[in-house]
């Protein structure tokens, strides 16, 4: 009985073995692509280069957001808002267009702010308010009307700098992201706040 258990037992490991050079290990409930590629944590500290990354999106996302809703607690009713372009001031490459989605979704989801539709947005709003009331496709009293639009109260808009230091192998590289709100009709900035991100890295 114990031969024959033991030969199981080494039959089991051999075919983990074999799983496991097929493909790959992967922890319980990670999935994996073939042999080479593996879905991490979207979550986790990004430490690869010190250029802007993930996780400076994200801490610029959640503190902006967060700020905002802190200010539009403040309101008898919700703030109707427009987001427009945040300006990239830096030497490289940033989507600052994925910063302020983030941060319009965590004010959406927080229920704390709406949104009118953008300037980036508004040909496709119009296109469709053209093709609903001009293309003759659509019964007249199911269309969405032309002027029923709703002007947005404030705008948010920004930028983000950076100042880059190298000495010897050290590099530090400096970030600072600001937002402000204006109120439209007046004139008058009504929120602004700003996030500041250091990182430094040896060659």
């Amino acid at each position: 009985m114990y031969a024959i258990l033991h030969s199981h037992q080494l039959r089991y490991t051999a075919l983990c073995a074999l799983c496991a050079t097929l493909f790959g290990c992967a922890t319980p409930g990670t999935p994996t692509v073939g042999s080479n590629v593996q879905y991490g944590d979207a979550k986790a500290v990004e430490q690869v280069t010190n250029e802007f990354g993930s996780t400076d999106l994200q801490t610029i996302a959640e503190s902006m957001a967060r700020s905002l809703a802190q200010s539009a607690s403040g309101y008898k009713s919700k703030p109707l808002v427009t987001f427009a372009d945040v300006k990239n001031k830096t030497s490289e490459y940033i989507d600052t267009r994925s910063i302020s989605d983030s941060i319009r979704t965590q004010l959406i989801k927080s229920g704390t702010m709406r949104f009118a539709t953008d300037i980036d947005a508004m040909q496709n709003q119009t296109d469709e308010l053209t093709r609903q009331n001009n293309s003759g496709l659509y019964k007249k009293s199911a269309t969405a009307k032309v002027g029923k639009m709703q002007g947005a109260q404030y705008r948010i808009e920004g930028n983000i700098t950076s100042i880059v230091k190298r000495g010897g192998d050290v590099k530090d590289v400096y970030y600072k992201f600001s937002l402000i709100m204006t109120d439209i009709e007046a004139g008058t900035i009504e929120w602004a706040d700003e996030k500041e991100i250091r990182k430094t890295s040896r060659r």
